[in-house]
């Protein structure tokens, strides 16, 4: 300020300030055509460092050969495997197969098929067995006898164990042709799979489909099983069929004191159906015990529940039974056992095995998977953990539908050199 008080205009900021004032309305302008003008490009030097900057970015450095970290992580030398694995091949359709060449060559094929040869193999190695294969002992006892005959003729004893639904099926057929023939010497099912065998004796089973709906079934009086269709009036003709023989048994156990087990029931009503086409008719004639041990949970259950009403004081004994399975392992000099299915078939047969440190061959048949702690979804490992299998012994899981599985398994061992009725 002068000495009067007014303000002192600086001429040089003045100037200064107005510059700036015409720059910033300079830039302004320059924004707002920017959104309708194109920009020019700027001069090539322009986008270049300054003109005194030497600075460049440096060369790729040529690599002649894969790094050592990368070439041990990827390129691992190989161990080989010639002579010692066999080669992956399937079969050779250009050349004419029969059935018995197509089956061979699953050996070579790989995943279930494998699996399914290993099965073949294991279960021609307990048919093949005699004791005589064993180094002979010089103590002579009822576990080793040292006749060089008999020992000749002491074969593997052969568990067969199936689920009812199998019996339901067609498999009921295969089951029959071995047992038949003596080619199995104990098995053991559930109750489904005693009543449908007796009951396909009395009339028939028809295949359906798995998409017909319950409730139209119901209505029609029509079971069904799978894709299979049972009609109801087929149970009628059993119980019509089984409750006299429940009144027999009942009257023997009065008159003659005979304790019956499920073993020995069956073996009563198979010998009564008396055709050629019962599992249970030549399990009968060929004295092959049949154990049940869930004989109740099914229809020949239902039979007995009604017969406690109209004739009551039957008794089955299971402690009886028990003892008898157990003692088929404990006294066999080697044990085999084939497996369709699991539940209480796949460990009754195992759990007897244990009690003689058995059985050396074991194929098991099923699509039960092992994540669940699932018996029957147990490979046959779980079972050498509870001593129920050997440590050393030969066993294969199949992981397969029994259906498609076991006629092809029985086509490649029993019935390959197998006997044929009419």
């Amino acid at each position: 300020m002068d000495v009067d008080g007014d303000p002192v205009i600086d001429a040089e900021a003045a100037a200064d300030a107005e510059a700036a004032a015409a720059a910033s309305s300079s830039t302004a302008g320059t924004k707002r055509r920017s959104a309708t003008a194109p920009i020019a490009a700027a001069p090539a030097a322009a986008a270049s460092t300054d003109a005194n900057d030497t600075t460049t970015e440096p060369p790729a450095k040529k690599v002649d050969a894969v790094p050592a970290s990368v070439a041990a992580a990827v390129l691992v030398t190989s161990t080989s495997l010639a002579g010692t694995h066999p080669v992956v091949v399937g079969p050779e359709f250009n050349r004419d197969q029969t059935l018995y060449s197509l089956l061979d060559a699953y050996a070579t094929i790989g995943y279930q098929g494998t699996s399914f040869a290993r099965g073949v193999d294991i279960v021609n190695q307990m048919r093949a067995w005699r004791l005589s294969d064993e180094p002979d002992s010089d103590a002579e006892d009822d576990n080793n006898p040292t006749d060089a005959h008999e020992r000749a003729n002491t074969k593997c004893k052969v568990f067969l164990g199936y689920t009812s639904n199998l019996v339901s099926s067609g498999i009921r057929e295969v089951i029959r042709y071995l047992v038949e023939h003596k080619m199995v010497d104990v098995v053991v099912t559930t109750a489904g799979g005693i009543e449908e065998d007796f009951i396909k004796c009395l009339a028939d089973t028809y295949v359906g489909d798995f998409a017909l709906r319950g409730a139209d079934l119901r209505k029609k009086g029509l079971n069904r099983i799978g894709n299979l269709l049972v009609p109801n009036d087929n149970y009628c003709k059993f119980e019509d069929w089984v409750m006299p023989i429940l009144d027999e048994c009942l009257e023997m156990q009065i008159r003659d004191g005979i304790v019956w087990t499920p073993s020995k029931l069956i073996a009563h009503l198979g010998s009564k159906i008396n055709h050629p086409s019962s599992i249970y008719y030549w399990a009968s004639q060929n004295n092959i015990p049949v154990y049940c041990p869930a004989l109740t949970d099914g229809s020949l259950g239902d039979m007995l529940y009604f017969h406690s009403f109209r004739n009551p004081g039957l008794v089955l004994d299971l402690v009886q039974d028990i003892k008898s399975i157990n003692d088929q392992a404990v006294f066999a000099k080697r044990t085999g056992m084939v497996i369709l299915g699991g539940g209480v078939v796949k460990h009754h047969i195992c759990n007897a095995n244990l009690m003689a440190r058995l059985p050396d061959y074991a194929v098991f048949i099923n699509t039960g998977q092992e994540f669940d702690g699932s018996d029957a979804g147990a490979r046959p490992d779980e079972a050498v953990s509870w001593g129920k299998i050997k440590m050393d012994a030969q066993a294969a899981k199949i992981y397969a539908d029994a259906s498609l599985v076991f006629p092809l398994l029985v086509a490649q061992t029993w019935a390959k050199d197998g006997p044929r009725r009419g």
